[in-house]
């Protein structure tokens, strides 16, 4: 079976091939795609900012409806309605021990596919999935939202490694896809959320949702914080965007004593941050970094938008068919944009 898929075949160009779907092994399903988000990663590899070996297959941010599945398959049927979190090895022992993100089986960038392409291959009107990478959705959300799963998911995990309470106050730095979807996780955990953003239309997104959005470009986002803190300042901060300028911020805006901070997001070139250790000791910070995520986060994230926890439709900047891949990665690449989702079936 071919399926149409849309693939990197150098920097600033893509475009959409017929590509020979491999066969459905035992704990494989077929899935018909609606709708493929484009990630950072995927357009920092369209624009050049992030060096990966071309040509790529992608797509891990997708969701659609289960077609056939493999003779040993369990936790899904066909006609299910799925959406996409991370391929394992559920046999490991990092899986055995809940840290399914220590043992994904992605295709690695020193091994291309048996066809000479990179990557996974998500972004295409049908594709061969594991099992375990398949988490229910209900019926009648929107695919776009559904394929939502995965961001939101890694920020599950981010906030379970964050080690903040009910009731305390979370800073987001950035009000970016990213950041937002933090603040919603940090929300839905019952925490005060405050976002700093200059975008105008990130901000007014941000306040929709519910969160108290801070204007850096109107005021001291430092000085803001202790003020709507009484002085305290933050009990935890979130980095969500990759610049430098944000690292030294985050300590300013943060507790004397017992603060934590998630350093949430990577940056391209690689940020800098000049930390004095005893900083950390003597004021008892906690900071940990997060990347990706396990399959609990998953299943937290499916619940959030099945629950309709929030409105992330807002985060659904444009949607544009897989024919406009090129021009989906051109939109994507514009400054200030949410996700830019890829609908995989066309009449």
């Amino acid at each position: 079976m071919k399926a149409k898929t849309a693939v990197l075949t150098a920097v600033e160009q893509a475009e959409v091939i017929d590509r020979e779907l491999p066969e459905l092994g035992d704990h494989d399903v077929l899935v018909k795609v609606d709708a493929n988000n484009i990630c950072t990663s995927e357009y920092g590899a369209f624009n050049g900012a992030r060096k990966r070996p071309l040509p790529l297959t992608f797509g891990h941010e997708w969701a659609g409806t289960v077609m056939e599945v493999g003779a040993q398959v369990e936790s899904v049927k066909v006609g299910d309605y799925v959406a996409s979190g991370y391929q394992y090895d559920p046999y490991s022992e990092p899986s055995r021990e809940g840290r399914t993100s220590e043992c994904t089986k992605l295709q690695s960038a020193d091994h291309p596919n048996p066809d000479g392409y990179f990557g996974n291959a998500g972004c295409a009107n049908y594709a061969v999935a594991k099992e375990v990478a398949c988490y229910k959705i209900d019926e009648g959300i929107d695919p776009s939202v559904a394929a939502l799963l995965e961001p939101l998911g890694t920020c599950c995990a981010g906030f379970r490694r964050f080690g903040v309470s009910y009731g305390d106050t979370v800073v987001v730095i950035g009000a970016g896809t990213m950041g937002i979807l933090n603040a919603l996780v940090a929300k839905a955990h019952g925490c005060r959320v405050l976002i700093t953003e200059m975008m105008p239309k990130k901000l007014e997104a941000a306040r929709r949702l519910g969160l108290e959005a801070i204007d850096v470009s109107a005021c001291d986002p430092v000085e803001k914080v202790k003020e709507l803190t009484g002085g305290k300042g933050a009990d935890g901060v979130i980095i969500a965007v990759g610049a430098s300028g944000a690292y030294a911020q985050a300590l300013e805006m943060a507790k004397e004593k017992r603060a934590h901070l998630l350093i949430f997001a990577a940056g391209y070139p690689a940020p800098t941050w000049s930390l004095d250790p005893n900083t950390i000791h003597y004021r008892r910070m906690v900071i940990v970094g997060s990347y990706g995520a396990d399959a609990q986060d998953f299943r937290e994230a499916a619940a959030m938008i099945n629950m309709g926890v929030a409105d992330f439709s807002e985060l659904v900047e444009e949607k544009l068919p897989l024919s406009q891949i090129q021009h989906a990665f051109e939109r994507a690449c514009e400054p200030g944009m949410f996700r830019i989702s890829v609908q995989c079936q066309e009449a």
